[in-house]
């Protein structure tokens, strides 16, 4: 069944299109941003801190490295939602975007581990306050339901792009990278594959002027009836329940991503048939396996964009993709990742399918719950504090739960960190689905 009617509509304009592109880009430099660390975090460390890859205090920075950010990722992001109602959504899409791009570039100048933390807490914050600014400004441009679950769908899917991307740019960079200018005397990958972050800020420069307001946001600003955000309306009667089962799936979500497949990285170099590798091929090795969840994340969220206008309950749409998941983790990590490269890298893509996906459809679902004057504050809400600041620990507890784990190699140990923390966080996403609330309408609120 159609979760909306089949009208005919007239062709998207060049300035919608522009949108579109505008939205893709965002959302494929965000995943860009994010998962350039599981990539560079080893090397960099071991440059950084001085010490070889299985040195404790690596797994400790890994910890940080992934959980701080997001904490003031978090933190910014629902300072940013709040911004969106007030200042609109294209203002501040595009300081958001610009934010993420510089501090990255800065990053790649590091010269000590602080450093690098604080400029990928600058990068973090860039990337949540996008996310919510972008999903408002392109639900509000395209009313009609049909039209708009596509768009917003297809559009996130590029999220996926972003991370096949990094993952190629890592490999080229790794490959050719001493034919580069240096950077600070030396021709590390990490460094430029950080910098290659500057490059979303370069056409969104020459294209900003020709991006429209959301027309209903700005409406309601110039006849003085937009009602001004409130956190504490998140929490009245009418949305108290959806703020809070929203904000403990977005957590669950984000808790599979960090807590078990963004590890994934760390675990393909302590593999038997790779750790005997020489350091250029060690790296391409684990591009390679990175790879097989972006391609995974990007049939995922293709999947989802074309089931959602397809099926009419949102929670049914949700679990088609939550209970594979859950079946999942404990055969990749388990199973999988002790058996051999191949059966880990296919294991991921499956995951990578299944909770990836996930994410998406929190861009569908969330500007049709919440009203226009909370459409960015509610969003914000549960992607940065149940996403970003809660979700996103699940990386430091499974960092934190390595040395106790059997496995007799740290890699294994990690796998095994990684089943529990990731198997835990999905059965607790599959058991709030059953308390989410069904949109009222196909239409976005007033």
């Amino acid at each position: 069944m159609n979760a909306s009617g089949s009208t005919a509509l007239p062709p998207l304009t060049t300035t919608q299109w522009l949108i579109c592109f505008v939205a893709a880009l965002g959302f494929a430099f965000d995943t860009y941003e994010l998962l350039m660390l599981p990539l560079i975090v080893r090397p960099a460390l071991m440059e950084l801190l001085g010490v070889p890859a299985g040195h404790p205090s690596i797994n400790e920075w890994v910890g940080i490295l992934f959980y701080v950010p997001a904490v003031a990722g978090g933190i910014f992001g629902l300072i940013g939602g709040y911004l969106t109602d007030l200042f609109g959504r294209r203002r501040v899409l595009v300081w958001s975007i610009l934010i993420y791009a510089f501090s990255a570039m800065a990053a790649g100048f590091a010269t000590s581990v602080e450093a690098l933390l604080f400029w990928r807490c600058a990068t973090f914050v860039g990337v949540c306050v996008e996310f919510v600014a972008a999903v408002a400004w392109l639900s509000e441009m395209f009313p009609e339901p049909g039209r708009r679950e596509k768009i917003v769908g297809y559009t996130q899917a590029f999220g996926s792009f972003g991370g096949l991307m990094v993952t190629g740019a890592y490999y080229l960079i790794n490959t050719y990278g001493q034919s580069f200018p240096a950077v600070l005397g030396g021709h590390d990958a990490w460094r430029y594959t950080l910098m290659s972050g500057v490059l979303p800020a370069i056409p969104l420069m020459i294209i900003r002027p020709f991006l429209p307001e959301s027309p209903i946001w700005h409406e309601k600003k110039q006849a003085g009836t937009l009602r001004r955000p409130s956190f504490a309306a998140l929490f009245t009667p009418a949305l108290r329940r959806t703020t809070i089962v929203t904000t403990i799936m977005m957590a669950c979500a984000y808790g599979a991503a960090f807590g078990a497949i963004q590890q994934v990285p760390r675990i393909v170099p302590g593999l038997e048939e790779v750790r005997s590798l020489a350091r250029p091929a060690i790296e391409k090795t684990v591009s390679g396996a990175q790879s097989y969840q972006e391609f995974g994340g990007l049939a995922g969220r293709v999947l989802l964009a074309f089931l959602a206008i397809r099926i009419v309950s949102r929670r049914g749409l949700l679990r088609m993709f939550q209970v594979p998941a859950l079946l999942l983790v404990p055969l990749v990590f388990l199973v999988a990742a002790p058996h051999s490269l191949a059966m880990l890298q296919w294991g991921i893509f499956l995951l990578g399918l299944t909770v990836i996906a996930q994410f998406s459809f929190w861009g569908n679902y969330l500007p049709r719950v919440y009203p226009t004057h909370l459409r960015g504050t509610g969003e914000s809400f549960a992607a940065n504090v149940g996403g970003r600041m809660i979700g996103t620990c699940a990386a430091l507890v499974t960092t934190q739960l390595v040395p106790s784990m059997p496995g007799g190699s740290p890699a294994m140990q990690l796998a095994n960190a990684a089943a529990i923390v990731g198997t835990t966080v999905c059965i607790i996403g599959l058991a709030a689905s059953f308390f989410l609330p069904e949109p009222r309408e196909e239409t976005l609120g007033h």
